[in-house]
């Protein structure tokens, strides 16, 4: 009788045991393939970062306000994967010491490109490294952010290195609907620019392109995971008032995925506000630093939206260009400090090397040099991965940033 209970009890438990077992399965297979998603978005919105896999809580515990905590680092990355990939940014170097923006965005067999500074002769460095990826020599769409020649004279070039629009058949062009400068640089831009129109470019404003007129679009798709969409801000209507240019830019969003890309030119403190008020603005994998990493941009209230993970500066560091006062040399401590709260993932393109402030003169080299960022697909994501020309050594671990900035950052 007692052996026929102990049997009895046995096979209870063993009845108990396996419907436990296929409750904790199910419960395991409702959270990885139900729940997962939104159980992390309420610990990343609620908790930051200190709640991703394998985070031990020491990150970002320096104070920083409305940091979200070091993001797990882009993977390194391998050239010969860059021409295969769906999606590739490149923020390009230009060949000399000035600091200017170019852009190369290549969306399978589609390229974008956005600004082509930094001098005219540029020209020659810009064109040779864009041939190497848009091989049909078709460029479909340009967008040129504002009038500033850091940002436009390479669509121009010289007489010995032809420039963008002479270089390149162009799809379509989009520009800034509004500026204050009468330069000749400018004049010459809008001369190559119409010729373009001549032989068959389309070309809108982005205040065009926001309101869908005359054959414009707000979005492109440029595939079927990679959409650019143009963003509104108030000066492509009004006066700047103080005479800035660069809060004329044009802004642009890349979406791919769940991954965001966000492009401000060199929009400052107003543009940036007015970006943030009209548009929703999403969290951002990449960010291109403003202004060139100055400190007049790339402000809290737009960091504080778009949080993002990795921020790409083109600039020639710590060049006195633009002037001697060494905390505001691009990029200047304060942006480093509000980027900081976000992000230690900071690449830069160029080094000036042999600084005499006295003479205000100055050398280059290569930082990380060429940065391209692109994404691989693994399942229903994608990954981003970094290769830079020169190194991938981020900002706050080089030598220049030791001996010239600090950091107090996630």
């Amino acid at each position: 009788m007692a052996r026929r209970g102990a049997k009895r009890h046995k096979k209870f438990f063993l009845v108990v045991l396996v419907l436990l077992v296929i409750v904790i399965a199910v419960c395991a297979c409702l959270y990885f393939f139900v729940y997962k998603e939104e159980v992390d978005d309420f610990l990343y919105n609620h908790f930051g970062d200190q709640a991703s896999e394998g985070d031990t809580g020491d990150q970002g515990g320096s104070g920083n306000e409305g940091g979200g905590g070091v993001s797990d680092p882009v993977a390194d990355g391998d050239i010969a994967e860059i021409s295969s990939a769906e999606l590739s940014i490149h923020f390009l170097e230009l060949g000399n010491r000035y600091t200017g923006d170019c852009t190369l965005i290549k969306v399978g067999n589609t390229e974008v490109l956005i600004d082509a500074g930094s001098r005219q002769n540029s020209a020659a460095a810009i064109v040779d490294y864009v041939s190497d990826y848009c091989t049909d020599g078709v460029l479909d769409y340009v967008i040129a952010t504002h009038a500033h020649q850091d940002h436009i004279a390479g669509f121009v070039g010289t007489t010995s290195a032809p420039g963008v629009f002479e270089s390149f058949s162009i799809g379509t062009i989009i520009d800034f609907p509004r500026t204050g400068v009468s330069t000749n640089i400018y004049n010459r831009y809008v001369e190559e620019r119409d010729n373009a129109v001549e032989r068959g470019a389309e070309h809108y404003t982005a205040l065009e392109c926001w309101n869908n007129e005359g054959g414009a679009q707000r979005s492109y798709a440029l595939s079927e995971s990679v959409t650019m969409n143009i963003l509104y801000q108030r000066f492509y209507e009004e006066d700047t008032g103080d005479e800035d240019e660069n809060d004329y830019s044009v802004c642009m969003l890349l979406t791919q995925g769940e991954n965001n890309f966000l492009f401000t030119g060199d929009l400052e403190e107003d543009g940036e506000q007015s970006l943030v008020d009209n548009n929703e603005l999403p969290r951002c994998k990449l960010f291109k630093g403003g202004h060139h990493g100055s400190y007049t941009a790339s402000t809290d209230a737009l960091l504080s939206v778009i949080q993002p993970e990795i921020v790409c500066v083109c600039c020639c560091a710590g060049s006195p260009e633009y002037t001697v006062n060494v905390d505001n040399m691009f990029p200047a401590q304060d942006f480093i400090d509000r980027v900081g709260k976000y992000t230690d993932q900071i690449y830069v393109t160029s080094l000036a090397t042999d600084v005499d402030l006295e003479e205000e003169t100055w050398d280059y080299t290569s930082m990380n040099g060429n940065i391209v960022v692109y994404s691989v697909k693994e399942t229903d994501t994608y990954a981003l991965k970094l290769w830079c020309s020169n190194n991938t050594t981020k900002l706050k671990d080089t030598q220049w940033f030791q001996e010239n900035r600090t950091w107090s950052g996630v």
